[in-house]
């Protein structure tokens, strides 16, 4: 009887050890996954396409300075 329970105490705390243990090293988050589409056809999964990204647009008005403000505010 007494083995029995020595052995239940073995398992659990080894088990609980372990859980630490895989936990204390992971420092980042986890990242989410996105759903799969199926294919309405075949049933599939649908392989993702890498979208490109367009470029940032320029900036086209330019900002007038403080100076330019003032001089409009004289006149």
């Amino acid at each position: 009887m007494a083995g029995l329970i020595n052995e239940l105490v073995t398992g659990v705390v080894e088990n609980v050890l372990k859980e630490i243990l895989k936990k204390a090293g992971t420092k980042t988050t986890t990242k989410r996954k996105k759903r799969q589409t199926r294919s309405a056809t075949t049933g599939r999964f649908k392989k993702v396409k890498t979208v490109r990204r367009a470029a940032p647009k320029k900036q086209v008005s330019r900002r007038r300075t403080a100076a330019s403000r003032s001089r409009t505010r004289i006149r």
